[in-house]
């Protein structure tokens, strides 16, 4: 038998309610209210893939940068 995975999300249920946490995850039930979880998690998504977006156009950024560097010392060797 594999070892259940914990995830910081469960951490952080349990820290907030280990109630809750016991109620969901030992006897079963299912949180009430479902569409704000939904919602919450719709969100949390969309964040990630901003942040994706961010990380790409800070590299994109630096590889621009470094390319017109390389350009003007090559400009600047052509002078001399």
């Amino acid at each position: 038998m594999a070892p259940r995975v914990v995830r910081a999300s469960e951490i952080g249920e349990y820290v907030f309610c280990h109630r809750a946490w016991w109620l969901r995850h030992v006897q079963g039930y299912a949180s009430a209210n479902t569409r704000q979880l939904e919602a919450g998690a719709a969100t949390h998504a969309r964040h990630g893939r901003l942040v994706g977006l961010s990380q790409g156009l800070s590299v994109l950024a630096g590889l621009l940068l470094l390319a017109a560097l390389v350009a003007a010392a090559l400009l600047l060797a052509s002078y001399f």
